[in-house]
């Protein structure tokens, strides 16, 4: 079965728009239904924009309905009236002329959301050349006031699969990826502990002093008085 465009911006949509079931929504859009509960929970695809699949004529609201009446029910694609882009083998990317006029908009948004790839990914992803992708950069190109950046993947420039597996590479070759912080060696403190210093043995317990009198220091005075 025909799956969605954009599978996880679809299942966003589904998940803020509609009461259906993660099941339902991960047989729908092809994704594992805890990766759709990961969605609903913030865990993934966090600030993704939603994918109407309604105006985009994948589904339609009786499809949804229906399924949102049964969750046993399974949600059946669309008749879709736009051309689905197909699997393309090695070599440059074709590019119907109805959609050329469409590649500035794409190189706009690549540039500014994905700014790690290089004018070679750019250009074999969406089919465009080097000399547009510099003069889009350096805002010289000769309609960049028109130039409103666009998802490749909206227009059907690109699948959402090859976007993300150029984005993926191109984030490895630039070494973005972080090795987790409780992986990390731990950093040794700059600071040496202070040395124990050694106590000492409690001494003999003094004994009481006596208490001295007159006849303890002089003697008895009595006897030298009545002599």
């Amino acid at each position: 079965m025909a799956k969605p465009l954009m599978p996880k911006a679809t299942a966003v949509w589904l998940v803020e728009n509609t009461a259906l079931s993660f099941d339902q929504i991960a047989d729908f859009v092809g994704l594992h239904e805890l990766e759709v509960q990961a969605i609903a929970d913030g865990e993934v695809a966090v600030g993704m924009q939603g994918a109407d699949p309604l105006a985009s004529g994948e589904l339609t609201q009786e499809e949804i309905d229906r399924c949102q009446a049964d969750p046993n029910a399974v949600l059946k694609m669309a008749k879709a009236t736009l051309p689905m882009p197909k699997a393309r083998g090695k070599g440059a990317r074709y590019t119907p002329v109805s959609k050329r006029q469409d590649r500035p908009d794409a190189i706009a948004w690549l540039l500014k959301h994905h700014p790690e790839l290089t004018d070679a990914q750019i250009s074999r992803l969406i089919g465009t050349t080097k000399p547009t992708i510099k003069s889009i950069r350096e805002r010289s190109h000769w309609n960049i006031n028109n130039i409103k950046p666009q998802s490749p993947v909206g227009m059907g420039l690109c699948n959402e699969a090859d976007l993300e597996k150029v984005v993926a590479i191109a984030r490895a070759k630039a070494g973005t990826t972080h090795v987790p912080v409780a992986e990390a060696e731990p950093t040794p403190s700059p600071y040496a502990p202070e040395p124990e210093l050694p106590t000492m043995a409690p001494g003999p317990k003094a004994e009481p002093e006596e208490e001295h009198t007159v006849e303890s220091v002089f003697g008895d005075t009595s006897s030298s008085d009545d002599a």
